[in-house]
């Protein structure tokens, strides 16, 4: 039996993204509709599009390769939106189960920026320029999105979240404010060093 190249080896991952994109594209109504903000329900119904695009892409690629496009069970994938859907569930305040989908989303992007960036390479190293150029444009739309879902989460969602908690720990009567994340020391070392 002969060895695998790197181009199956590239196949392989094809299909490893092309079946996980296809779970994503399942899960993303879920997710925004268990959202309450309009921030996170915004990002997930603008994912739909983004991933529809990068599975015309896949299967280009497998055209490129003169293969039918086609998936492998993807477990990683399916374990990241498990745990995103795992969230609906909790007895969580609207403002940190936003704060919970925006973490299991990026950890979902960060698993295709790593797909994305393997693919990639070896689509280059076996010669395949105009695929690794084609699959690049998956990978800089999963970055770009990463970045702003950074933003998103230290300028408006994590703030809310915090804001929650604190609210929610003056209204029981609880003055504890160490527990809601206050720590007066910290923070004036914050200042002092800005």
């Amino acid at each position: 039996m002969a060895k695998k190249t790197l181009r199956d080896l590239l196949v392989e991952e094809l299909r490893d993204l092309y079946h996980a994109d296809k779970q994503l594209l399942k899960a993303f109504p879920r997710l925004a509709k268990g959202a309450a903000g309009e921030e996170v329900q915004k990002l997930c119904e603008e994912g739909v599009d983004y991933t529809e695009e990068r599975i015309r892409r896949l299967e280009q690629a497998f055209e490129m390769l003169g293969m039918p496009a086609r998936g492998k069970t993807c477990h990683a994938m399916a374990g990241l939106i498990e745990e995103a859907m795992e969230i609906l569930d909790e007895d969580f305040s609207d403002a940190v189960r936003d704060a919970a989908l925006l973490a299991n989303i990026q950890r979902i992007s960060h698993y295709g920026i790593a797909g994305y960036g393997t693919i990639c390479a070896f689509a280059k190293a076996i010669g395949e320029e105009d695929m690794a150029q084609l699959l690049a444009k998956s990978l800089d739309e999963k970055k770009e999105a990463d970045e702003e879902m950074t933003g998103l989460a230290k300028s408006e969602i994590n703030p809310r979240a915090l804001h929650a908690a604190e609210n929610a720990l003056e209204e029981s009567g609880s003055v504890d404010r160490a527990a809601a994340g206050d720590k007066p020391r910290r923070r004036k070392r914050a200042a002092r060093r800005a």
